[in-house]
């Protein structure tokens, strides 16, 4: 199966790597040219457009920040839709809107009579290092089947959803509870530190109960010691992605106010310069007198 990948930025590369260390025959564009030396370099094919690559691939993954990119990179005359083919499925892995997949999907059933899978993923870039990312997808089972022997080499778990836009709807909850929860955390490792306990200790203290998560044991220590580097999750991707819920809420007609609150914390921490910084960097949003050079 000859697998084309979309998107080098942090989730994308190790995502990619995994591919080629699997031994499958990868292909690669980005919008940014550059961003392909480190998979050329181990044995990727680079394609000049994503017209070509779509051409060239029975399999397309897409991971790219957003909306916008994801129908900019499909649109036009050198656009994942100008290759399109019969035997194509793209996968996108990208966290965007489910109305824009569902339309996106509906464009390539109509130019191609091929399909699409939203399948965002959780676990962040060391989930996509370590190939523990568990996927939510949306589109026919057939077709998920027919890509989860792909899809295992960066994933611990496939799970599908429903039809298209299924996977996004799951992920914009997922990251609701993530972003939402991030902001929390942020409240008590400062909280902690006020009150004179120290903040470090939090995570094997709360470890096992109610309280304890994946995001809880990965921010609390680095928002305890100031390490805001190598970059986990951008603050601006969480609020992207609470952005979405926001649009969703109103959508369905649902109030969700923990969200929006969670939403203005992220925004105001992005307008202060932190928009490519990690998300433990919130800390510096409730105790802006500490030290956030390492960010």
């Amino acid at each position: 199966m000859r697998v084309g990948f979309i998107g080098m930025g942090l989730m994308g590369v190790p995502m990619a790597k995994r591919l080629l260390q699997a031994g499958i025959e990868l292909s690669v564009w980005n919008r940014t040219a550059a961003a392909c030396e480190p998979l050329h370099a181990a044995g990727a094919h680079v394609f000049a457009s994503a017209r070509e690559l779509a051409a060239n691939v029975d399999v397309l993954m897409l991971c790219v920040s957003d909306s916008a990119a994801v129908e900019a990179i499909c649109h036009g005359a050198d656009g994942v839709f100008a290759g399109a083919h019969s035997d194509l499925i793209v996968v996108d892995h990208s966290s965007i809107a489910a109305d824009v997949t569902r339309q996106l999907a509906a464009e390539l059933r109509k130019i191609a009579n091929t399909e699409w899978v939203d399948a965002p993923v959780s676990g962040g870039v060391a989930g996509a290092e370590n190939g523990r990312l568990v996927i939510m997808a949306g589109g026919k089972a057939t077709t998920i089947d027919a890509v989860r022997p792909v899809l295992a080499h960066y994933s611990q778990r496939i799970t599908r959803m429903g039809d298209v836009g299924a996977g996004q709807v799951t992920k914009i909850c997922n990251q609701l509870i993530v972003a939402a929860n991030s902001v929390l955390i942020a409240e008590a490792v400062a909280l902690a530190e006020r009150a004179g306990v120290d903040a470090s200790l939090l995570a094997p203290a709360l470890a096992g109960g109610f309280a304890d998560s994946l995001p809880f044991q990965v921010l609390s220590p680095r928002m305890a010691e100031r390490r805001f580097t190598p970059v986990q999750w951008k603050v601006s991707t969480l609020a992207k992605d609470l952005g979405n819920a926001q649009a969703l809420s109103a959508q369905v007609n649902l109030d969700t106010p923990l969200a929006a609150h969670a939403l203005q914390r992220l925004l105001a921490h992005a307008g202060n310069g932190f928009a490519d910084a990690d998300l433990s960097s919130v800390i510096t949003h409730y105790l802006p007198d500490l030290d956030a050079g390492s960010c």
